[in-house]
């Protein structure tokens, strides 16, 4: 304590100068209203290029993240579709054909790149919101996904923004099944948990094991065959006791997601026109 008064006694002159300039330039900011003007203008130019600074920081460490995962997802697609291709080849002996449907298989879909620019984790009803709307081709229905597996499901659109219904809200539904096994179900989100989800409704005579890989079935429109969901964790038996539920460990992390793709089914206009070109023959034979 003495050291510190002696400190303050030695150099009692330099502390007051600093009070007094403290004092004269406060009150010549708060009473002179172009002085007040230019430090508010300074001070949030600072704080704008701060914020900036910080954004870019944080963008160059999440980029490097997901260009991680993106290549790692390319990689194992690359692997999956020449694996199946050499299977095919040695199953028919037609390689030719074997090239000729993976490459009409991945042409019916369009992928259209998108950023999350807004996303909630802690609600039962969470929605994200991406930077593509209308304007870019995203409609309503179309699925959305990322490098590491499936995001969620368009929702709704304006001209330049689109809203997704992701996994992570309870009222979402998506087809699924287990890879290599062919039982699907129905992924569902409970709340809670946002690394967590049920597979429903998966059939009591299905032969699978923990650690088995849960994704899309591409019966659906929706996302093509193939895009991860997840990895079992558990097995419990439904309400009814007629199926099994699977507790699934998602693919998504949904707290770091930066960059999506849309995914647009080319062929769904030509199909959507027969199905009704069908229920339509169906509803005049049944009139006659």
């Amino acid at each position: 304590m003495r050291n510190l008064l002696d400190f303050l006694t030695k150099h009692s002159h330099w502390i007051l100068f600093a009070v007094l300039e403290l004092i004269s330039v406060v009150l010549l900011f708060q009473y002179n209203s172009y002085q007040g003007s230019v430090w508010v203008t300074s001070a949030n130019a600072m704080t704008g290029k701060i914020y900036e600074w910080d954004s870019a920081v944080e963008s160059f460490f999440s980029l490097t993240k997901i260009n991680e995962s993106l290549t790692l997802r390319n990689f194992y697609l690359e692997r999956q579709v020449s694996q199946l291709s050499r299977l095919y080849a040695e199953a028919t002996g037609d390689t030719v054909a074997a090239k000729r449907e993976d490459m009409e298989t991945l042409s019916r879909y369009r992928l259209t790149p998108a950023k999350v620019i807004g996303c909630t984790l802690d609600r039962d009803d969470n929605l994200i919101t991406i930077d593509k709307g209308r304007a870019d081709g995203i409609a309503t229905d179309m699925g959305v996904a990322c490098g590491l597996g499936v995001v969620g499901v368009v929702y709704m659109t304006s001209e330049h923004y689109s809203i997704v219904l992701p996994v992570l809200n309870v009222r979402s539904r998506i087809s699924c099944t287990i890879r290599k096994r062919g039982y699907f179900g129905y992924l569902r989100w409970s709340g809670g948990d946002p690394t967590i989800a049920y597979v429903e409704d998966i059939p009591r005579h299905a032969h699978f094991k923990l650690g088995d890989w849960v994704e899309t079935n591409g019966y659906s429109s929706i996302f093509p065959q193939g895009v991860p969901v997840g990895k079992i964790l558990q097995v419990y038996n439904s309400r009814d006791g007629l199926s099994y539920r699977l507790k699934i460990q998602l693919a998504t992390d949904f707290g770091r997601l930066r960059d999506v793709y849309v995914i647009s089914d080319r062929t769904i206009a030509e199909r959507s026109r027969l199905m009704e070109a069908a229920r339509d023959s169906l509803q005049g034979k049944t009139r006659k």
